[in-house]
């Protein structure tokens, strides 16, 4: 028996991708961000492409996603997996025992970690995280220095990276991303006149690598990428990656019918048929991922034809017009976003439609669909 709701990932697709975002930020190194088992489209078959492609270096928000990223790379001896966000007391030890890179967002932390490293036995990897204008996590950029000075004398650690986050990186026009980046410039050279030196430095990620080449040039030498993966982009940015939609989200059809003038489709009746209609009832709604703004505005693709959302759009199902593909039936498949012929739709249209990003669409999907299918696509 079929699941009625299926999200699908096209690994050849996600491969091409990673390719084409090394390509551009080389030499700097490619760390690709899997968080929140890879943004809901499950962290397995995505790992295991982007390894077998050449990354050796993945990022996630937290210990749970860490212990389910080792997992599908083989364990602790696999690449590196590194917590790019926070890390909780109680997350510590156990983090540094399976050798995930830690981030140090201030000195008590940093504390906590080398503690740590002393009762196991072994050094831990962490980066510094600085505040240069996100607001919302790390080190203060004026405090830094000092910081990471008293960081570094303590026992068990290696500091091998300093990294930073872009508030703005989505707008090309916004000055504030330049200013975050001399801040951190000054820093890392002010640390280097030092004699503190560090292995990698990275403040990009997808945003940047597509408006600011500075981010992947001197003295950075990594870049954090995650929605361009899949081939999706912020709406209000450039997009200077030729990159393909990696992403599909399937139903069925649950029924066809007729349906005469006058008659009106789902709750509040938003939508009245003008004249006789075949209408297609489909297995998936706003539980499954359909954002509910494409409730008469966005479309499907039925036998790779364009099918409007028409009413508004239910938990578990919603209605369309299939009077351009007159032969559906129950049962049929029915593209949500993806290719279906010559047609598209990509998490990208349906948030525009809804005035937001790829993210939070992807993000949003249900937790009914489908173990996701991995397929090597085209």
């Amino acid at each position: 028996m079929k699941k009625r709701v299926e999200v699908g990932i096209d690994t050849a697709v996600l491969a091409r991708n990673y390719g084409k975002i090394a390509a551009r930020t080389a030499p700097a190194r490619v760390l690709c961000v899997l968080k929140a088992d890879a943004y809901g489209i499950g962290v397995g078959a995505y790992a295991k492409t982007l390894a077998a492609a050449g990354c050796d270096m993945f990022g996630v928000a937290e210990p749970f996603e860490a212990v389910e990223l080792q997992a599908a790379l083989g364990g602790s001896q696999g690449p590196d997996v590194q917590i790019l966000s926070s890390v909780l007391p109680d997350e510590i030890e156990p983090m540094v025992e399976r050798g995930v890179i830690l981030p140090v967002c201030g000195i008590e932390e940093a504390k906590s970690i080398s503690a740590a490293a002393a009762r196991l036995g072994t050094v831990a990897k962490v980066h510094f995280k600085i505040d240069t204008g996100m607001g919302r996590l790390g080190i203060l950029a004026a405090e830094a220095e000092s910081v990471v000075r008293a960081v570094r004398a303590l026992p068990g650690l290696d500091c091998e990276g300093i990294f930073s986050h872009l508030a703005m990186a989505y707008d090309p026009g916004d000055p504030f991303t330049s200013r975050q980046i001399d801040v951190f410039k000054k820093l890392v050279a002010g640390l280097a006149a030092g004699g503190i030196n560090f292995k990698k430095i990275h403040i990009a990620a997808s945003d940047a690598i597509n408006n600011f080449p500075e981010t992947f040039k001197p003295p950075f030498n990594v870049v954090r990428t995650g929605i361009n993966l899949h081939g999706s982009f912020d709406p209000n940015g450039l997009r200077s990656l030729d990159l393909e939609n990696a992403l599909t989200l399937k139903t069925r059809i649950a029924q066809v019918r007729e349906l005469p003038a006058g008659t009106t489709l789902g709750y509040g009746r938003t939508w009245c048929l003008s004249e006789k209609t075949r209408v297609a009832t489909i297995c998936a709604g706003y539980a499954d991922g359909l954002p509910l703004a494409l409730s008469n505005k966005g479309h499907v693709l039925v036998n790779g034809k364009r099918c409007k959302i028409l009413g508004r759009i239910s938990m578990d199902y919603a209605t369309i017009d299939v009077s351009e593909a007159p032969e559906a039936k129950a049962g049929d498949e029915v593209t949500c976003f993806g290719r279906d012929g010559e047609e598209n739709i990509t998490p990208d249209d349906w948030a525009a439609i809804k005035g937001t990003h790829a993210y939070d669409i992807i993000c949003s999907l249900g937790s009914r669909r489908g173990a996701r299918k991995a397929s090597t696509g085209s």
